[in-house]
């Protein structure tokens, strides 16, 4: 299995990577997305969606509640698809996902891997975490008292919440 990986430090890098890989999803394809809830997973759709010239990013939305989202573009269309609330094969029967699967489909599965038959039938996977990066911010305030060491400097360290790592798997 090949492994790719990448950093991205804000939403927008992890669109503009979505974008960057959308080369390697000609359809048909069965992409898994793995991660936590909040991971990223929408915001790389965003960029693939966009790629494909299906849907802009602002267009793209989670398909939590709905499960399934369909984008169509020239050259592709992408089913988005959330199997977070399916918890049954027979639940996920009633889906008809395999009515998606045409030649130019990409289907872009959330929390497929509950199902075996998605590890199994996948071409690509991708994985996100976040990644906690400690950010230093260093500034100049006027000292109410004097610095042993005459430095009027201060440190705030903060945690960025948008750094990700992704991992993109091809059996």
């Amino acid at each position: 299995m090949a492994t790719q990986e990448f950093i991205t430090h804000s939403a927008e890098e992890t669109i503009a990577l979505g974008r960057t890989l959308a080369g390697m999803l000609t359809p048909p394809k069965l992409v898994l997305l793995r991660g936590d809830l909040g991971a990223g997973k929408t915001t790389r759709v965003k960029g693939i969606a966009e790629a494909f010239q299906a849907a802009s990013a602002e267009d793209v939305t989670s398909p939590t509640f709905t499960l399934v989202h369909e984008y169509r573009g020239p050259h592709a269309n992408l089913y988005h698809i959330d199997l977070y609330r399916i918890d049954t094969p027979r639940q996920l029967e009633t889906l008809g996902l395999d009515d998606l699967i045409t030649s130019n489909s990409i289907l872009l599965i959330e929390w497929g891997e509950k199902f075996a038959r998605f590890e199994r039938e996948r071409d690509v996977e991708i994985a996100l975490e976040r990644v906690d990066e400690r950010v230093e911010q260093r500034f100049s305030e006027p000292a109410s008292q004097p610095d042993p060491d005459g430095s009027s400097e201060l440190i705030e360290e903060r945690i960025s919440e948008n750094v990700r790592r992704i991992r993109i798997s091809t059996p």
